[in-house]
């Protein structure tokens, strides 16, 4: 059990995993799953390739399968140890989970207006909110502090990702909501810092 007096590493490496099929089909996975695809595998590949030698010993993962594959394939390129990390899942799409936007458009016809009014507080139907994330994002950074020994590797989901890094950086909900995570780019953060590997 980890201590409820957590703490938040002044240093992370952050990425998303790999590409997956949902992906391709422009489908929203949330807190349900897709395999990697080949270029997913690729991708997964690559970072590890920028991460050796980086002095990484521990990797923290979402639990979700898209995750965990990407973090077995760098864990195992680089030596580090796997560590599965429950609050790193993605944001909880609910009912919507699975749905394309078009879909979703048939389906729940005024969610788009609704979720473009609050984009940030707006929660799926079923699911949670950005702002819901945020808090589980905290206890995510905390969770992997204290799991870590040194630089943890953090390996998340492209929205919940905005808010791990809007907490590392200290950023407002407007800013966190703005940022973009590719499938095989690395962050690196350190005290507030954030730069492209």
């Amino acid at each position: 059990m980890i201590p409820q007096d957590r703490r938040v590493p002044e240093h992370v490496f952050l990425v998303r995993h790999g590409q997956t099929r949902w992906n391709l089909e422009h489908r929203m996975q949330g807190q349900l799953d897709s395999p990697l695809t080949q270029d997913g595998i690729r991708q997964a590949e690559r970072v590890a390739e920028r991460l050796t030698g980086r002095g990484i010993t521990t990797v923290c993962s979402s639990p979700l399968g898209r995750a965990l594959r990407t973090s077995v394939i760098v864990a195992d390129r680089i030596g580090a140890d796997l560590v599965e990390v429950p609050e790193l899942a993605d944001v909880h799409h609910g009912d919507m989970a699975g749905l394309t936007w078009d879909e979703v458009d048939d389906r729940y016809p005024s969610a788009r207006d609704s979720r473009a009014d609050n984009r940030y507080g707006w929660a799926f139907p079923g699911g949670e909110s950005y702002a819901q994330a945020r808090s589980r994002a905290r206890r995510a950074l905390s969770a992997c502090g204290w799991a870590a020994e040194g630089t943890p590797l953090l390996v998340s989901h492209e929205m919940l990702g905005r808010m791990l890094r809007a907490e590392l950086r200290g950023l407002d909900a407007t800013a966190a909501l703005s940022l973009r995570h590719p499938h095989d780019v690395v962050f690196e953060i350190e005290n507030g810092v954030e730069r492209l590997l």
